[in-house]
């Protein structure tokens, strides 16, 4: 819980998605939910929901649905992961190797037909910033749009591209205010 005046985003990135090996952005696949032990230790790392919102992506419905059984979560649209364009549904081996480029430069790179990262912080950043607004809330959702909340905090894409942002991973920011808002902890992982 925040301190009392402050406004806390809990970012849990989704269970393991089950992609068969295929990039999965904008595909609507199944989590992997067999990990039970992991599911209690990040429900209970977030604690009980104040608000629940949710990427319509059915491994964010699905997430949800395992760490708090009945209470209803709130699809928010802006909240699906990058739109990787011609790149979905490619076998990761087959992706092209983007490794020579800068964090900025990753951070502009546009799939073909799809958007870049900086792009889905254009996206989603107010839609955060719009869920704060309404008061604390746990969002569960993408490694893409947790990254994006971290680019609120530090002010830059191409940084939050440095952060690593695991299946089940409890990340934390609190706002005091209009203020900026401060990073209390990322990537928290439940043991197994």
């Amino acid at each position: 819980m925040g301190a009392a005046g402050a406004t806390e985003l809990i970012l849990i990135r989704h269970a393991p998605a089950l992609h068969g090996g295929r990039l999965c952005g904008r595909t609507d696949v199944a989590a992997d939910l067999s990990g039970a032990g992991r599911l209690r230790s990040s429900a209970l790392a977030a604690g009980e929901p104040v608000r629940l919102v949710v990427s319509p992506a059915l491994r964010c419905r699905q997430t949800a649905g395992a760490l708090w059984p009945g209470v209803a979560a709130t699809p928010d649209p802006r909240l699906w992961e990058q739109d990787f364009g011609a790149w979905e549904g490619l076998a990761l081996a087959r992706l092209p190797d983007l490794g020579p480029l800068s964090r900025a430069e990753l951070a502009a790179h546009r799939p073909p037909g799809g958007e870049s990262f900086a792009d889905l912080c254009a996206r989603a950043g107010p839609a955060l910033t719009a869920i704060a607004a309404d008061g604390s809330a746990t969002v569960v959702a993408h490694a893409g749009i947790v990254r994006a909340a971290l680019a609120l905090a530090i002010g830059t894409a191409a940084a939050a591209l440095a952060f690593d942002v695991a299946p089940l991973s409890v990340t934390r920011l609190t706002r005091l205010g209009d203020g900026p808002w401060a990073i209390t902890g990322v990537n928290w992982t439940p043991g197994p």
